[in-house]
C-alpha cells in the first residue's frame, strides 16, 4: 500500500490527491474507519502509480526571473509561427499574449486573442505549430467539433502524431528539426 497523508474534515466521501510535490494525500471525512481508507487507498494504486509517474518528470516551479526568460524564449520561437500560420491559414488573430499557464498550452478567447504558454517553448517545432494552427482554427470554428477537424487536417494532415509530442517530457522532444518543405522560422 502507499503511503500518504490523511486529511480529515467535515466532507461525506474520500478523495484521491497527488501534489505537485509528489505527496499523497488522502482526504476523507471525520469519522471514517482506518480500514475503510486504506482499502480505498490500495483499489486506486493503479491510478496513484500512474500520477506519481507522471510527477516525476515536471520541473520545479520557475522562479520569476525564469519565468521572464522562458517569456522571451516563447516570443521568440512561438510569434513567428503565428505570422506564418496565419499567412497560411487566412486567419489573424486580435492579439496574442504569453502566459505562464501550465495546464494549457494555447487558447483563443471569444474575441479571437490568442494565449500560448512560455512552456510551451520547450518543445520541437512540430509541437508548437500544432498548437498554433489549432488556437488559429479556433478563429473560424469556436468549438472541437467536426468541422474545426476539417480546418486542422487541411492545414496539418499529421496532428494526431504531432499531438503525442505534446504528452512527452519537453527533455525527451530535443529535436528542432524543421518538417520537409516548411519554411525556416
Amino acid at each position: 500500500m502507499e503511503h500518504y497523508e490523511l486529511i480529515r474534515s467535515r466532507r461525506k466521501t474520500l478523495a484521491l490527491e497527488i501534489t505537485r510535490d509528489g505527496r499523497v494525500l488522502v482526504r476523507a471525512p471525520m469519522r471514517a474507519p482506518r480500514r475503510e481508507i486504506d482499502a480505498f487507498v490500495s483499489a486506486h494504486g493503479a491510478w496513484i502509480a500512474k500520477h506519481l509517474a507522471e510527477q516525476r518528470w515536471k520541473p520545479p516551479e520557475p522562479s520569476a526571473e525564469e519565468l521572464r526568460a522562458m517569456a522571451e524564449r516563447a516570443k521568440e520561437r512561438i510569434l513567428p509561427k503565428v505570422d506564418y500560420w496565419s499567412r497560411i491559414t487566412g486567419l489573424v488573430p486580435a492579439g496574442i499574449t504569453i502566459t505562464a499557464a501550465r495546464t494549457r498550452y494555447g487558447s483563443c478567447s471569444g474575441k479571437n486573442r490568442l494565449s500560448f504558454s512560455c512552456f510551451l517553448a520547450n518543445y520541437p517545432d512540430a509541437a508548437i505549430d500544432l498548437v498554433v494552427v489549432h488556437e488559429l482554427c479556433h478563429i473560424r470554428e469556436k468549438n472541437h467539433g467536426p468541422g474545426f477537424y476539417a480546418l486542422l487536417s487541411r492545414y496539418l494532415p499529421d496532428h494526431r502524431e504531432r499531438k503525442r509530442l505534446l504528452k512527452l517530457p519537453p527533455a525527451q522532444n530535443t529535436s528542432d528539426t524543421k518538417d520537409e518543405g516548411e519554411e525556416p522560422f
